[in-house]
């Protein structure tokens, strides 16, 4: 009975993984014109497997990755676009994004990751996917692999060849601290509807987040929109405004990727204000309540909202670049020069093997 029972729950997954595979497929918004859903097929067919293969490996080892790529892609697009700006280092033209007060918090692994992707996927392809098409693609099999939908991505983007300054980044990624109303407007500026900016908020059912970014919630006085029960398990995490911990943002499923985050908000258990006023305000408490009873649903959005996302700005044909190593402009990198004289190198091979 118990064997019976665990084949029809693993035919039950593989039916929904399907499911999801075909509602992407029909996913009909506009698509960004040099981006297209197989870009990639004829100079990198092996692409997605590449990414895939190597991030379940990752996963295998530590899960709580899937989160940090995640929010990788997150910043990435909403300050300058989707062209990889984020993984750019600093320079003689400044700091970077990464030394800006909200990306500070972002894992040094997911960094680490995206340069081992891109390195996999250049070795067996060459130079011809940008590290901006490898966080998007990253990003969605982090959803897919912690038990998300599992959707296509449009590709072509190309790498940014500036970063934003510590201004722009500062204005377009509001703080945790924000209400709903303010998320709405700055998101609104990127045509992210209220829907949008629900479903995207979802992201917040993996993860981790530290004390900093709650914890005026907290102390001096505590919010009185928080469950009393929660708000005492943080501040048995945090027991101070400055207690350096982190602490789960959903406490249900913190590893999987599910609608128990609305349920969450629901419960006043939102760990930002920036989360739990989702709930409170009238816009979109009724979206909240929507996902919270029809985590169906909230896939669908959430895909529809990750391929809206995934196109804000995107940089394609001649404007950009593929990058040689994703944190290096390739005119800053020293080994740029090498790594092309490699690959005219195997370019003559290949082009002397087919004239034989």
């Amino acid at each position: 009975m118990a064997a019976s029972s665990s084949f029809i729950f693993i035919s039950l997954l593989i039916f929904s993984s399907l499911l999801y595979v075909s509602e992407a497929d029909d996913y009909s918004a506009p698509i960004v014109k040099g981006l297209s859903w197989d870009y990639h097929h004829k100079t990198c067919h092996k692409l997605e497997k590449i990414v895939r293969k190597h991030l379940k490996k990752v996963f295998k080892d530590d899960i709580g990755q899937a989160a940090g790529l995640l929010r990788l892609h997150f910043h990435d697009c909403f300050v300058q676009g989707c062209d990889g700006s984020v993984l750019l280092e600093g320079s003689h033209g400044g700091p970077s994004e990464q030394t800006a007060p909200p990306n500070q918090s972002l894992r040094k692994q997911a960094f680490v990751i995206i340069e081992d992707l891109r390195n996999l996927v250049h070795r067996e392809c060459g130079r011809v996917v940008s590290c901006a098409d490898i966080v998007a693609l990253a990003a969605r099999d982090a959803v897919h692999l912690s038990g998300g939908p599992d959707y296509d991505v449009p590709l072509g983007r190309k790498d940014g060849l500036s970063f934003a300054t510590q201004n722009a980044t500062l204005a377009n990624l509001p703080p945790p601290s924000s209400n709903a109303s303010t998320i709405l407007s700055s998101l609104a500026t990127k045509n992210l509807t209220p829907t949008d900016v629900v479903a995207l908020s979802g992201g917040h059912t993996i993860g981790i987040s530290h004390c900093s970014s709650f914890a005026s919630r907290l102390y001096p006085t505590q919010d009185p929109t928080m469950d009393k029960t929660f708000a005492q398990g943080l501040k048995e995490v945090c027991p101070t405004n400055t207690t350096d911990a982190t602490t789960v943002m959903d406490i249900y499923s913190p590893i999987k990727f599910d609608n128990k985050y609305y349920v969450d908000l629901m419960n006043r258990e939102g760990l930002f204000t920036s989360d739990q006023d989702l709930y409170t305000y009238k816009v979109t408490k009724p979206i909240v309540e929507s996902f919270a009873h029809d985590e169906k649903l909230f896939f669908e959005e959430f895909v529809k909202a990750m391929i809206k996302m995934g196109q804000l700005q995107v940089l394609t044909g001649e404007k950009g670049e593929i990058r040689a190593h994703c944190s290096i402009r390739n005119p800053d990198n020293k080994n740029y020069f090498s790594y092309l004289v490699e690959e005219e190198d195997q370019s003559d091979l290949e082009t002397r093997a087919e004239l034989r």
